[in-house]
This record gives structure tokens, C-alpha cells and sequence, in this order.
């Protein structure tokens, strides 16, 4: 999994993330900051429910073509949510990858 955080992003970031939304992302949504993860499409369907269980964020899936099936998720929110969501979801799948 690779995962970025982008803080304040800027308005040609937005405007690329809106183009590519699953649906979800209102036009007029208002968050601080975005986190973007790139991963198997079981590890993002994991991610994206230990995101929303874990804090108040919007996640979801952008629309693009990855040769390697992978799949891309923003995460959506302010900036301690983001950076929380993305913690938890490291923890979680670094603690299932030990179990297996």
C-alpha cells in the first residue's frame, strides 16, 4: 500500500479529485486536507471501512486506469481525521499481515 497526505490542498487538486470521484464528493464539499491510498482492491475495501469506522472522514474511490488492478482511495476531511484514518489503517494492516 502507498498512501500520501495532502494538506490545504489546492483548487487544480480538487478539481482533478472531483473529475475522477466515485459519486460521493459533493461540489461544493468543504475539507482540510486529503489522503490518497493505493493498494489491492481488498487491502482499499479494508481501508476504507477501518477509515470511516475510525473517524468522521468521506472516503472514497477515484476513478482512473491502473494497468495492475490497483485502486485508488481519497480520504477526505480535516487534517487530524485524515492523518488519524490513515494511522489506524497502517496499524491495521500491518497487525493482520503479522497474524497471517
Amino acid at each position: 500500500m502507498e498512501y500520501r497526505i495532502i494538506k490545504s490542498p489546492s483548487n487544480g487538486t480538487i478539481d482533478i479529485l472531483k473529475r475522477r470521484s466515485g459519486g460521493k464528493m459533493e461540489q461544493d464539499m468543504v475539507f482540510d486536507a486529503v489522503g490518497l491510498l493505493q493498494g489491492k482492491m481488498i487491502d482499499m475495501i479494508f481501508a476504507a471501512d477501518i477509515a470511516e469506522k475510525a473517524v468522521g472522514v468521506l472516503v472514497e474511490d477515484i476513478k482512473g486506469s491502473c494497468p495492475q488492478n490497483m485502486i485508488l482511495l481519497a480520504i477526505y476531511g480535516d487534517t487530524s481525521s485524515v492523518e488519524s484514518a490513515i494511522s489506524e489503517i497502517k496499524e491495521r494492516l500491518e497487525e493482520r499481515s503479522r497474524i497471517c
